[in-house]
């Protein structure tokens, strides 16, 4: 006898829901495990591990790439019931483009066991990582320094947002073109510190267009230019909102972008995975910033020069370090001043001891500088030259020597 297929249905009330179930429990081969009442009880559902196939409604609220990269994670097959008629067309297009390849007209119920029976497994690897950018970019960049993706990671006050932004605008005064992502779970604040007053979060608006498999040909309506080499896709409007971030946006949003430019990551302050794992698939709290991070190039760790802010850091690198398995990263000293009593290089000393990073950078303590480019709304480039502009060129340099 022919191995039975074990079947989940998600239908959300559609007209076409008891008939499905009357011709599958009428199949021999059929077996209809759950009938789930909305899509994230079908993605917990799939994650026991029983079932082989789910029959999705097309139009259930909450179906999408992230949706049904859960369920094939799990080896379980999606199949599509969509309007039939005019709107059949459309809604192949919606069900590619979110990755299911079987869609069955509800007119054509009496095709859904076959569609359920065939015998096309998916693989359980669904989402490929971020990807170099191509050979053969555009003539005014330099195919070594092409696609390069740069995170601005540290711990909560050392200035990550202000060094993010500063390191993006050095790019653009370059005549480079540079891509800022504020990718911070707890809230974004490039808006706030560029003075950039867009009501519609750039991070957000490309979620929904990937989950609608419209990023690509709608990149560019997530970002925000600022000048003619400068852009920003803007962050989370409110620190709660990050339950909206899907899995694989951001390395897909980052896969996008560093085709055709540098991109510069503001991240979140935390690494820490969360013990008890959501059953409907969602990442966790800190999944982006972790995301970020394994998707980058470079990472510059950043830490402030105080006893407080270089405990902060000795403890990051370290957490760094078993992340990333011992890749090599840069250390960004923030806010250096001789009021402290200790010289650069005790701190590259004391740095040393817990991280073996490419290189160590000071920055400045230039307060007045900052205050000038928050208070107007401006890069730390826009508002002329200071110390601090002037080591964020040096870091720059050593960043992306090829840049000049």
């Amino acid at each position: 006898m022919a191995e039975r297929v074990v079947v989940l249905i998600v239908a959300s009330g559609a007209a076409w829901e008891p008939e499905a179930l009357r011709l599958m429990s009428d199949h021999p081969r059929i077996v209809v495990l759950k009938r789930c009442v909305d899509v994230d009880d079908l993605l917990a559902a799939a994650t026991a591990g029983q079932a082989d196939v789910a029959v999705v409604g097309l139009d259930a609220p909450g179906l999408d790439r992230a949706a049904v990269d859960h369920l094939r994670a799990h080896a379980v097959r999606a199949v599509a019931i969509a309007s039939s008629g005019a709107t059949l067309d459309g809604g192949r297009l919606r069900a590619g483009r979110v990755g299911i390849p079987v869609v069955v007209p509800d007119d054509r119920l009496d095709t859904l066991a076959d569609a359920i029976c065939a015998d096309d497994r998916p693989q359980t690897v669904v989402r490929r990582p971020a990807e170099p950018a191509p050979d053969g970019p555009p003539v005014q960049r330099t195919a070594a320094v092409a696609g390069r993706v740069v995170a601005v990671w540290g711990p909560a006050g050392s200035g990550r947002t202000t060094l993010a932004a500063a390191v993006a605008a050095e790019i653009g005064r370059r005549r480079r073109r540079v891509v800022l992502v504020d990718a911070d779970p707890y809230g974004g604040a490039i808006a706030q510190q560029l003075g950039i007053l867009d009501e519609v979060s750039g991070l957000l608006a490309a979620v929904r267009l990937d989950a609608a498999g419209q990023l690509e040909q709608r990149l560019g309506s997530v970002q925000r230019g600022l000048d003619q080499h400068l852009s920003v896709v803007t962050g989370l409007p409110r620190a709660d909102r990050w339950v909206e971030i899907r899995a694989g946006t951001l390395e897909h949003l980052l896969s996008l972008v560093s085709t055709g430019a540098e991109v510069v990551v503001d991240t979140g302050f935390s690494i820490e995975e969360d013990t008890v794992p959501d059953l409907s698939g969602r990442p966790g709290r800190n999944q982006m910033t972790m995301d970020a991070l394994d998707a980058a190039d470079d990472v510059l760790v950043v830490g402030g020069a105080d006893p407080v802010g270089l405990s902060r850091l000795a403890r990051a690198l370290v957490e760094l370090r078993e992340r990333r398995g011992g890749r090599p990263v840069q250390v960004v000293v923030n806010r250096m001043r001789p009021t402290l009593g200790w010289t650069e290089r005790e701190i590259v000393a004391m740095v040393s001891e817990f991280a073996r990073p490419s290189a160590v950078h000071f920055l400045p303590d230039d307060q007045p500088t900052v205050d000038r480019a928050l208070v107007s709304g401006r890069t730390l480039v826009e508002v002329g030259d200071s110390d601090l502009g002037r080591a964020v060129a040096r870091l720059t340099d050593g960043l992306l020597p090829t840049v000049g």
